[in-house]
């Protein structure tokens, strides 16, 4: 019998919803439903978390041919969200762009490098562009990194997305204000969030 089978059947005998069960294993009702249809397995917590629950061994839960799959499963997960944290922690150096002397600014016959806390030669509606870009880029490295920490998978995909517009926007908008110091390092934070994510575990690995 396949595991998932033999979760269904535990939960049968024990008269349980899905939804019932995942209260009990502190998980999503989705999640119980993907492994009992066999779309994936627990990770090692949650087998613990199962095998506790049920008083079953893990052994008796699944055969070693799934103990190894599962475990493949869940290290891939680990290494999945530690680059998503990574990504997360990408776009909140984009804060650089607010401390760097990355502006120029031309101060009697002579131009010298400021930070844009300082910058004061640009229009006004390109100024809040440039802090509203930066602002948001800051906020959503902030809640991937929330979500890392709160195990939270729902619109991971949105904010990651939204996190790449983002930056090719700033790309695009600083280098239309002519800003080449500050174009380098948002670009630059740009290649290394998209190897990052190239680095990504694919679920068909």
């Amino acid at each position: 019998m396949e595991f998932s089978e033999k979760l269904q059947t535990l939960r049968k005998q024990k008269g349980l919803t899905q939804e019932e069960l995942a209260q009990a294993l502190f998980v999503s009702r989705t999640a119980i439903s993907k492994w009992e249809s066999g779309k994936g397995y627990p990770s090692i917590d949650s087998l613990k978390e199962i095998s506790k629950y049920f008083s079953v061994t893990i052994d008796e839960l699944l055969s070693s041919e799934e103990l190894i799959t599962a475990a493949q499963d869940d290290n891939r997960k680990n290494i999945s969200d530690l680059l998503d944290l990574l990504t997360g922690c990408t776009d909140i150096m984009a804060l650089m762009m607010f401390l760097l002397p990355l502006y120029p600014e031309k101060l009697g016959g002579t131009f010298t490098a400021v930070s844009l806390l300082r910058y004061t030669q640009i229009a006004l509606p390109f100024a809040c562009v440039c802090w509203g870009l930066m602002f948001l880029l800051i906020v959503a490295g902030a809640v991937k990194v929330l979500m890392y920490y709160r195990h939270i998978e729902k619109g991971h995909n949105a904010v990651t997305i939204l996190s790449f517009v983002l930056s090719i926007i700033a790309v695009l908008f600083l280098t239309a204000a002519r800003l080449p110091y500050a174009v380098t390092v948002v670009f630059l934070l740009f290649v290394i969030k998209g190897i990052i994510v190239s680095k990504l575990p694919s679920k068909g690995q």
